[in-house]
């Protein structure tokens, strides 16, 4: 028994391929087919033919354009989180954009009014009294490293001549790019020689001299005078009568020009009675106005450095080196 197909008029033609209409209609939202014969439904615009070439003879469609090197949305990278090329790791202080007229690497002092030194413990030192080179490590208030310090001298000075020794001082920043130099020449600091007390000198960039830091004949309290390129006194220092670090903080007031307005301090913290015994590893703060000039900020970290020099390293072989007299 056969059966006959269904009436189209009364149930609608079944879609097989013989009863299709021909060309099929393209399904919406697929391409459209590229076999002879086919072409685009009426009434789409056709496709512009826009092509180009580059440089090298290939050619891409108008809509996506040539190929191009990825690029960073946010800019070019001016300070790596994490670690830096043969630095110290992480916690590192952004720089600072758009200082006009800064020093290059002076950046980080324009937001900061507070500087931590801390002095890495070396353990030959510790352990044998062998005078090494120092090694410093500068936060700011939140712990951010900014700087790290470096001391370039020779052995004879240093094992010789002691806390009076003569030394550079390397400070980098995270790139291991000296921004700061510090030069503190051979000299004494007792009241008896008037003429030859200490002084350093502080460079930013390395060469271009941008203050200098000096002491002051004083009887009792220790006297420093801080400069600019002109030899004018921009800031002052003055220390109490006893240096010794005694289970307590030792300050030195920083002072206006005239030397009658407290404007900040450079605080010898105490580090703990270990520490203080068998080391001379210290650790410093340092105050200042916010919109003290960068220049002017670097030479007071300079003044740290020539205080701790002078007043809390021991020489070698002995216990303590701070009397001023």
């Amino acid at each position: 028994m056969s059966y006959s197909p269904p009436n189209p008029n009364q149930y609608g033609a079944y879609p097989n391929p013989y009863n299709a209409p021909y060309p099929p209609p393209v399904p919406q939202g697929h391409g459209i087919p590229s076999a002879p014969g086919y072409g685009p439904p009426s009434g789409y615009p056709s496709p512009p033919p826009s092509y180009f070439s580059d440089h090298h003879g290939g050619q891409y469609p108008a809509a996506y354009g040539p190929a191009v090197p990825y690029a960073n949305p946010s800019g070019p990278i001016i300070q790596q989180p994490g670690i830096a090329p043969g630095g110290p790791p992480g916690g590192w202080m952004n720089l600072p954009q758009g200082i006009p007229n800064c020093p290059p690497g002076l950046e980080y002092l324009t937001t900061i009014d507070q500087l931590l030194v801390h002095q890495k413990v070396e353990v030959l030192e510790a352990l044998t009294g062998f005078e090494t080179k120092n090694k410093f490590t500068i936060k700011n208030s939140l712990g951010q490293k900014v700087y790290y310090a470096v001391e370039d001298s020779d052995c004879l000075t240093r094992n010789c001549c002691g806390p009076l020794r003569p030394f550079d001082m390397k400070i980098l920043d995270n790139y291991r790019n000296e921004v700061i130099h510090l030069n503190r020449l051979l000299a004494c600091d007792s009241c008896c020689f008037p003429c030859c007390l200490q002084k350093m000198e502080v460079s930013s960039p390395p060469g271009v001299l941008v203050g200098t830091v000096e002491q002051q004949w004083s009887l009792c309290c220790p006297s420093f005078a801080i400069k600019n390129t002109s030899g004018d006194t921009v800031l002052k220092i003055e220390g109490p009568l006893c240096t010794m670090s005694i289970c307590g903080d030792v300050e030195f007031e920083i002072l206006s020009g005239d030397g009658n307005v407290r404007v900040g301090r450079i605080s010898k913290q105490w580090s703990g009675l270990i520490r203080e015994a068998f080391t001379d590893t210290d650790f410093f703060g340092i105050t200042f106005p916010m919109d003290l000039d960068v220049r002017m900020k670097a030479v007071m970290l300079g003044a740290c450095f020539l205080i701790d020099a002078m007043f809390f390293e021991k020489a070698s072989g002995s216990n303590n080196s701070n009397s001023f007299l």
